[in-house]
């Protein structure tokens, strides 16, 4: 990480800030380092499992509003709930104020988005309140096209413009506006993106991520037992990771924060003392390892396409592709002999128009053998040290092969940064487990 740290964002999450005890965690830790200076915060979370979250209950009253019904109810829990918070906190917060606003937005025209985000809204004034920070609507600067796609360039005029000359903020997270004033929402969990645009925008020094766990683990904690955590790992690594669904921050947040070098230490609220983990593509010598992680997904199909002289026929992989893409499909991996070609799709995606694709292969490039093997799960095993550690795959292999599993397809990228393997969904998880244990 950056030496000499000054400016740091924080962004905390919904189970963070559940309830007073939470806000308070969040105060100590923000007050425990004075370049902590820039906070984003979500709205609240669940405080047990059996709590509803407030994005939920303000996407019900809005629900209600819009099928005529009565949403009084609903919107007395919100603010018994916010009233709750501000009376443990000892702060003075008018709620009945904000929602009085929102209740009048409710029996107008309303907008679902801007009920979605009102839970941040809220949140961000509580935090504001109680830390002595100025409020940032994130409305003047967080900047959305008509087509609801960020606008990045706006975006970061809009944060110099608003955020001159002030030494300490709290901006609520997950929405922006329109130049109208018009509210728009990232995805859920945009809380995190909205961090990551702040923390480029004011060109800090670090972005810090709080959550409930600490840190991302070397494999599912529901598969390996007390998995290790990942200490440092690389953007790359962790979109790799990521996109088999093994991350604890929202995919587009990684953007912002990359492209301006700014690293990412996700933290975990209930242990502050935990280092976590450091996204970084300035991964320190010591803390390189063959593997970094293990992600997989159950869920996939394999289309097999053989053809005699497959390799001489020009033109034959972008036909076979062709036909995915006539029919909305992408392709996941795409393994390739001299007479072979395998396809491997989500199954789900495939099976619409299982018929038509196979039959539309069929027309396009006339295979000797074509059928479809369901029922596969695919493994990442991502690692930057690959590229620099003799025998890694030969050590993943060997390890699959004790656990007495068949390895059905083994592809590896160019970059050497990971390596994929496809196994029958019944042993997904031994495969798992018998990668982590030769590694850790």
């Amino acid at each position: 990480m950056k030496a000499n740290i000054s400016s740091i964002v924080l962004k905390f999450g919904g189970s963070s800030l559940s309830c007073a005890e939470q806000f308070k965690k969040a105060a100590d830790i923000i007050h425990a380092d004075s370049a902590r200076r820039y906070i984003v915060v979500s709205a609240p979370g669940k405080r047990d499992d059996a709590d509803v979250k407030i994005t939920d209950m303000l996407y019900a009253c809005y629900d209600r509003a819009v099928n005529g019904g009565d949403f009084s109810e609903l919107l007395g829990q919100i603010r018994e709930r916010f009233a709750g918070i501000a009376c443990e906190l000892d702060i003075d917060f008018d709620i009945h104020g904000e929602l009085e606003t929102i209740r009048r937005h409710l029996l107008g025209k309303p907008s679902r988005e801007y009920m979605a985000s009102r839970g941040e809204y809220l949140s961000a004034r509580l935090m504001s309140a109680y830390l002595g920070f100025r409020f940032i609507d994130a409305a003047r600067c967080i900047i959305f096209r008509p087509d609801g796609v960020l606008d990045k360039d706006a975006t970061y005029v809009a944060i110099a413009r608003v955020m001159r000359g002030v030494d300490h903020a709290v901006v609520p997270g997950f929405y922006g506006a329109q130049t109208d004033g018009t509210v728009r929402t990232f995805s859920r969990g945009g809380s995190d993106v909205t961090g990551a645009i702040l923390a480029r925008g004011m060109d800090a020094d670090l972005y810090e991520n709080w959550t409930d766990v600490s840190g991302m683990m070397t494999a599912d904690p529901r598969v390996v037992d007390n998995p290790k955590p990942i200490d440092y790992i690389s953007y790359t690594e962790l979109r790799e990771l990521a996109y088999m669904g093994a991350s604890v921050l929202h995919e587009d947040a990684v953007f912002p924060a990359r492209n301006a070098g700014i690293p990412i230490n996700i933290r975990n609220t209930n242990r502050p003392d935990d280092p976590g983990t450091v996204i970084t593509q300035d991964i320190p010598a010591g803390a390189l390892r063959p593997v970094t992680g293990i992600a997989g997904c159950r869920g996939f199909s394999s289309i097999l396409i053989e053809k005699t002289m497959m390799n001489a026929e020009i033109g034959f992989g972008r036909k076979v592709l062709q036909v995915l893409e006539d029919h909305g499909l992408s392709f996941e991996h795409l393994p390739s002999g001299i007479d072979t070609m395998s396809v491997l799709l989500d199954t789900a995606a495939l099976s619409s128009c299982r018929e038509q694709v196979l039959e539309s292969i069929r027309a396009a490039v006339s295979p000797d053998t074509l059928c479809v093997e369901d029922g596969l799960a695919i493994i990442a095993v991502v690692g930057r040290g690959m590229v620099c550690t003799k025998g890694t795959a030969a050590r993943i292999i060997s390890a699959v092969a004790n656990a007495d599993v068949n390895i059905r397809m083994l592809d590896q990228g160019s970059s050497e940064l990971n390596i994929i393997l496809g196994v029958a969904e019944c042993d997904y998880e031994t495969t798992i487990r018998a990668i982590y244990n030769e590694f850790n």
